[in-house]
């Protein structure tokens, strides 16, 4: 009877512990696709822990997903991706002879900024006094009566 109960409750728990389960992957916009270590999971099944929050270090299994060209071919030339361009243009040299544009007029412009004119200011002597004296009568308010 203890083998019988022992060997039920084994196998209840040998399945939580492959329980790992399977995801399906919907990218959240579409066109934008989600890759994992080359391929294109976009719609596909991955099977297995994986991400940054699960602290596993462990490739996941991936069914139905697509490699993904490391340098796709775009068809243009972009300095960007460190490749020559698959052919050079087609400059056309001119013939020493031909006949020349007319030179441009000239152009020449100017910007400056200037400060309006201050009226005269009254003349400061070259020794004030130490005190200035305010008159005793106190002004148009009346203060100092």
């Amino acid at each position: 009877m203890r083998f019988a109960t022992a060997l039920v409750i084994l196998l209840g728990t040998v399945p939580a512990a492959f329980a790992g389960g399977f995801d399906l992957v919907i990218p959240a916009r579409p066109g934008v696709p989600i890759i994992i270590n080359g391929i294109d999971v976009s719609y596909a099944v991955v099977e297995g822990d994986y991400g940054l929050g699960k602290g596993v270090h462990r490739q996941p299994t991936i069914y139905g997903g697509r490699y993904v060209d490391s340098e796709p071919y775009v068809g243009h030339y972009y300095p960007s991706l460190g490749s020559q361009p698959g052919y050079g243009r087609m400059e056309i040299e001119p013939p020493a002879n031909r006949k020349l544009p007319k030179p441009a007029e000239s152009y020449h412009d100017y910007w400056g900024a200037q400060s309006m004119m201050q009226p005269p200011q009254p003349e400061v002597p070259m020794d004030p006094p130490a005190v200035i004296l305010a008159p005793q009568d106190g002004g148009p308010r009346g203060y100092g009566r």
